[in-house]
């Protein structure tokens, strides 16, 4: 846990000890694990509410459902980690409509009076997987997650003993009693319509996981668990499957329930909300660091990804998570870069030191202030995924979606931000699927149910509590792909297949072509480390380095090339001028260089020349315009890289 409290501790010193409603249920606090325990009744219904020491923000909490303090493991480490934990008396009642409504009433005293979160987990043992399921399947959308223990799912399995399993035929008397079953000797598959109907909780997007003992014959896990595991699958939901070999229905839970808290911490964490998608998971990750005792993990991005913050908190994570692994931390961070030079640059940045193993990508930000076409954005990115996979088909890589104050209007309307919509299109794609994690939606709705405002958060450039945020949430989505991944790991690392593009001109062959390759006809310069002589601010990966200028109308270079897409990475300043091009002897096209951001900073910046050549040999042709923006000081342009896919 050591990995997890390192930002649970910052998140205190950054924003102050988050508070929940006060648990006042109108008498004095008992004990439970010198945890203080409110009992109180609701409409003649005992209740049960623990109260961690310090409670998260959003009052996260778990609903235990029958044999309260059995194998409390789980539940005392989600206390310790500021959850609540609630019971609600429901025995005799085996999940009916009655067992159903004295839920309702808690989940509204607690959520409408209190302040508890909308979306609690669910945990039952047992017989308490009737009630968990039958509320969950009628209130779909209040439910973050389900851990299930040995759970039951059909009362013909037990207590009726009406397959493998031993039953209990006193019980059986009072199960068909409470559900009102008229020929108690042939009943219909009842009890949680979960074995029948699992569409709402698919479509609500419930994650699963359940722990069971594989030599069961009280509850029959054949009968109950892999019935419902085999048609959650079916209708495209997620679920685990913990199963202990030859341990029978006791005990429950695990010695160690870490993956258990994970799993819970994952979904239920905060106000409830997932905000990323798994997809195709981080499986080969977790088995190469664990299994191979290395692992090469690399960040890519903007000035986000560069500032000293989430980066540095998640790679400490990963360093808790797996202590033994021997990790390479690859920091591509460039301020002003987008997914379009991201491409380009990501053999030389990126791949240079071997195989990758784990990328995190970002710039959806930058491409809204970059200003790139659609067809670029999605070029850029689906340009990222292919060639890092052609890198490493075993790869695993998330995409980052952080957000711009910009987004807030836009998600209030019910839109999502284009370029985050954009590259979830390519990620979702059935022959990528790439994780992805929607920071900036996340943010915005956090501000809007008044957890923090922008002025503590910071803007597109995090404050620290932002970035503790990031961090935070980017352990959550880790914690939900390998939450019980040492019980169900495959054998190997899986290699992943390279279909055919989506768009044949995808960046998926970008690379850097040599400044020396031009064939300068005049007025050209090759300057081996180049300084600015003004005072306009620069970025530190583009000073020192070498680059073409040329700072008189007329100046004139040619240089051939091979493919579908000639770009070029400039350092435009306050005296950046206009260029000239031409392809293959087109008519030339003027180019602006000249920034809003220019007048004050020499920024690295990207221009796509043209991406839809046909496969080939090319020629450009590179001249300064007589031309000039108004606001410049000069014809200047300095080139540091030619771009070509």
């Amino acid at each position: 846990m050591l990995h997890r409290l390192v930002f649970m501790v910052a998140f205190v010193l950054v924003c102050g000890a988050a508070q929940a409603e006060p648990c006042d249920f109108g008498s004095p606090p008992g004990n439970f694990h010198d945890y203080p325990m409110h009992n109180f009744e609701l409409e003649g219904v005992a209740c049960k509410v623990v109260c961690p020491k310090e409670a998260e923000a959003g009052t996260p909490w778990i609903w235990r459902a029958r044999f309260f303090s059995h194998e409390p493991q789980t539940d005392l480490a989600l206390l310790e980690s500021g959850f609540h934990v609630v019971y609600t008396d429901v025995s005799g009642l085996f999940g009916n409509d009655e067992a159903v409504a004295r839920w309702d009433r808690l989940y509204a005293l607690l959520t409408r009076e209190h302040g508890f979160a909308p979306k609690p987990a669910l945990e039952g043992m047992s017989r308490g997987g009737l009630i968990i399921y039958n509320w969950a399947l009628a209130n779909p959308e209040k439910v973050a997650c389900i851990y299930a223990d040995a759970p039951v799912l059909d009362i013909r399995s037990w207590p009726g003993g009406f397959g493998e399993g031993q039953g209990s035929p006193g019980d059986w008397q009072a199960a068909v009693q409470r559900h009102d079953v008229e020929d108690k000797d042939n009943p219909p598959i009842l009890a949680t319509p979960a074995l029948a109907d699992l569409k709402s909780l698919v479509d609500a997007g419930v994650p699963l996981m359940h722990v069971v003992g594989a030599a069961d014959d009280v509850v029959p896990v054949a009968e109950n668990s892999v019935v419902l595991e085999k048609r959650y699958r079916e209708a495209g939901g997620r679920i685990h499957v913990i199963s202990k070999e030859g341990v029978g229905h006791h005990p429950h839970s695990l010695e160690d329930p870490q993956p258990i808290v994970d799993f819970v911490r994952a979904y239920a964490s905060g106000f409830g909300e997932n905000y990323f998608e798994l997809r195709d998971g981080l499986e080969n990750a977790h088995r190469q660091f664990t299994k191979n005792g290395n692992g090469r993990v690399a960040f890519l991005g903007g000035s986000i990804t560069e500032m000293t913050g989430w980066r540095q908190m998640v790679q400490e994570d990963l360093r808790g998570r797996f202590p033994e692994t021997e990790f390479d931390f690859i920091d591509a961070g460039i301020a002003s870069t987008d997914s379009s030079y991201h491409a380009f640059r990501l053999p030389t940045h990126v791949l240079h030191r071997g195989k990758v193993d784990l990328l995190f990508v970002e710039s959806v930000v930058n491409e809204l202030h970059n200003e790139r076409s659609p067809e670029a954005q999605r070029r850029g990115i689906e340009g990222i995924i292919r060639a890092a996979r052609k890198h490493n088909p075993a790869i695993d890589i998330v995409l980052v979606y952080f957000v711009d104050p910009s987004h807030e209007g836009v998600w209030k309307e019910g839109i999502t931000p284009e370029a985050i919509a954009h590259q979830n299109a390519i990620a979702a794609l059935p022959a990528y699927n790439v994780p992805s994690i929607n920071l900036s939606g996340e943010i915005v709705d956090r501000i809007a149910r008044g957890e923090f405002e922008w002025k503590d958060f910071g803007d597109a450039h995090p404050k620290p509590m932002g970035h503790v945020i990031y961090a935070n949430r980017i352990a959550r989505l880790m914690d939900a792909a390998w939450c019980d991944f040492e019980y169900n790991a495959p054998e190997g690392i899986v290699a992943r297949a390279i279909p055919f593009a989506a768009d044949p001109k995808s960046y998926s062959n970008g690379r850097f072509m040599d400044i020396r390759r031009a064939e300068v006809i005049g007025g050209w310069d090759y300057i081996d480390a180049w300084q600015p002589k003004d005072r306009a601010g620069k970025r530190k990966q583009f000073i020192d380095v070498p680059v073409l200028e040329a700072s008189e109308p007329g100046a004139e270079l040619v240089i051939p090339f091979e493919g579908t897409a000639i770009g070029i990475l400039v350092t435009a300043g306050p005296d950046a001028g206009i260029l000239e091009f031409s392809i293959d002897g087109k008519d030339y096209a003027p180019l602006d260089q000249f920034t809003r951001w220019s007048a004050g900073l020499h920024i690295p910046w990207v221009y796509m020349l043209d991406d839809e050549l046909e496969p080939g040999s090319h020629r450009l042709k590179l001249r300064m315009s007589e031309e000039k923006n108004d606001d410049s000081t000069g014809h200047t342009s300095r080139i540091q890289q030619f771009l070509v896919n």
